[in-house]
């Protein structure tokens, strides 16, 4: 039985030593490389590895952002990668998750190779190794900076400046952009504790909306709110009664 992995890292000289070392485990099939973080989820997606050597510390989409728009089928064993950075050594170490400082030494190595192997021929232990992943990183990444919204076979990284709203449509979270809407694997409620409010407003169970992208705010009759949107199409968002008091008070302010 062979474990099929990815090496995601942004430093190459990283990856050619992680690759050198696990030679001496032909236990390990190397299926890949990413170079960044939006290059792991979409080869994860894509190659589906069993085992992911996951560098922390990424530019752009760090390491935990990209496990954080992985789809769960798609969660492989990880095995995490990083420079000295106690915050998130204290919640790898919280959850009991398997990590490597860098530079990579032989014995760590082979012990965390070991302790994969064993997860990975155990249904049980894989699906307690997957809470522990996702423990690990919402203690270690508790916001979002960046979105991986998704649209056809094409991944995009979005600013938080580029988001107008999120909304649930046909059982899926969508984002909207000025002219264009994508799909992401986020749920809304995550969305909702992470995102950083404001300018983020949860304005109804199924929108979030980017208050800074609103043109106008239309009271309704009853003491309601309509948001209107600077996007292109000049979308319209109803703000449900509960959160139009909060809106109110946020008005007063």
């Amino acid at each position: 039985m062979k474990l099929r992995a990815l090496i995601s890292d942004d430093e190459s000289s990283a990856r050619s030593r992680l690759r050198k070392l696990l030679v001496a485990h032909p236990e390990v099939e190397i299926i890949g490389e990413a170079r960044d973080g939006l290059q792991t989820v979409e080869m994860v997606e894509e190659l589906r590895p069993d085992l992911l050597f996951l560098d922390v510390q990424m530019p752009g989409l760090s390491g935990f952002e990209a496990l954080q728009n992985l789809s769960r089928a798609s969660l492989p064993l990880v095995i995490f990668t990083t420079a000295y950075d106690q915050y998130a050594l204290d919640a790898f170490e919280a959850n009991a998750v398997s990590y490597l400082l860098k530079p990579v030494n032989r014995e760590r190595l082979a012990k965390a190779v070991e302790r994969a192997m064993k997860i990975y021929k155990s249904v049980e232990k894989s699906a307690e190794e997957e809470q522990r992943i996702q423990r690990a990183v919402s203690a270690a990444a508790p916001s979002i900076n960046k979105i991986i919204a998704r649209r056809r076979d094409r991944f995009v990284l979005l600013g938080l400046e580029e988001v107008f709203f999120f909304r649930i449509e046909d059982g899926l979270v969508k984002v909207r952009t000025d002219a264009e809407t994508y799909w992401t694997d986020y749920r809304l409620n995550d969305l909702e504790e992470r995102l950083p409010d404001p300018p983020f407003f949860r304005a109804h169970r199924s929108y979030i909306v980017n208050m800074s992208k609103v043109k106008e705010i239309a009271p309704l009759a009853g003491g309601g709110y309509l948001l209107i949107m600077n996007d292109r199409d000049g979308s319209e968002i109803r703000v449900s009664e509960r959160q139009s008091k909060r809106l109110h008070r946020m008005l007063q302010t």
